[in-house]
């Protein structure tokens, strides 16, 4: 199924640990995907381990708050070989702030919910995945349960930036998984235009046989490519903007004015507009100068 909802617990893991995932969804993962070794490199307060070694999966449960530190530290090295199963249940940003919070006394500078911002941990959450990729054996499955966060009016799709973050061709499950018993579901907030956030998902990725430093250059030109698909769709809708037709000089001014940031980001930004219009089949001049829309 890609939906599951279990509103009971279960007897696994410590129900006063916040955040805590049903060990029931952890149960169901395992009789799908019958892993006989299994990591849980941010194992919280042990649910997932409990029902694995309740299914007599060899499992290992790792954690910052035991010493284990995902961004700096090697999961295939701490547990001595590669896993049919790396799962991850991280923060979601700062929404429960786990070190000095739900556990130590101390914020930790490698805790992922305590980063600076959402840049910094979709960063720190990516290399987390990396690492876990780098820990399953080929053809076996590596993911994450994550939820998404709406604050001061802005919704963060932390799903949305693991998807885009990691190899389009590995991803082989999205799976919605119901949350209940939130601490949201207890407070008043008035008139909401806008529902509760009352999922999270579980992505599922099956790795590949290759080089993680052959994965990091797939990972760059897929990144490339989406930024060369955003400069095209900038270019497409001042063109349309002006009407179908317009000098390069108008180009220039109307994509200073609609995307400065963007123009920040690239100083040499005119040569890749230049370059959108003379590659393009989309495009026509007839003369010097001036650009069409083709038909």
């Amino acid at each position: 199924m890609s939906i599951l909802s279990f509103p009971n617990r279960g007897p696994w893991g410590k129900s006063s640990w916040r955040g805590n995932c049903s060990g029931y969804i952890y149960k169901e993962l395992f009789e799908k995907l019958k892993p006989k070794v299994f990591v849980d490199c941010m194992v919280g307060s042990g649910t997932s381990i409990e029902v694995a070694q309740e299914l007599k999966i060899e499992s290992y449960g790792l954690d910052l708050h035991s010493g284990f530190n995902v961004l700096r530290d090697s999961i295939i090295n701490v547990v001595g070989k590669p896993a049919d199963l790396v799962l991850s249940h991280p923060p979601y940003g700062g929404l429960i702030v786990y070190s000095a919070g739900q556990w130590g006394t101390s914020p930790h500078p490698d805790d992922l919910s305590r980063c600076v911002d959402d840049s910094d941990f979709h960063q720190k959450l990516q290399l987390a995945l990396l690492n876990q990729r780098e820990a399953t054996n080929t053809g076996k499955h590596y993911g994450t349960i994550i939820g998404d966060w709406r604050r001061n009016g802005i919704y963060t799709s932390y799903q949305a930036e693991c998807i885009a973050r990691m190899p389009a061709d590995e991803l082989v499950a999205v799976i919605i998984k119901a949350q209940h018993n939130t601490q949201s579901e207890r407070r008043s907030y008035g008139k909401l235009a806008l529902p509760f956030i009352t999922h999270e998902y579980i992505l599922l990725w099956e790795k590949k046989a290759r080089s993680t430093y052959h994965l990091l250059g797939q990972l760059a030109m897929e990144q490339a490519s989406r930024l060369s698909g955003t400069w095209k769709n900038i270019v497409r809708l001042v063109m349309m903007r002006l009407g179908g037709k317009a000098s390069l000089a108008d180009v220039y001014s109307e994509i200073a004015k609609s995307a400065p940031e963007r123009v920040k980001q690239n100083e040499n930004w005119k040569a890749k507009v230049r370059q959108t219009l003379n590659t393009s089949s989309d495009y026509f001049s007839e003369q010097r100068g001036v650009w069409s829309i083709a038909a």
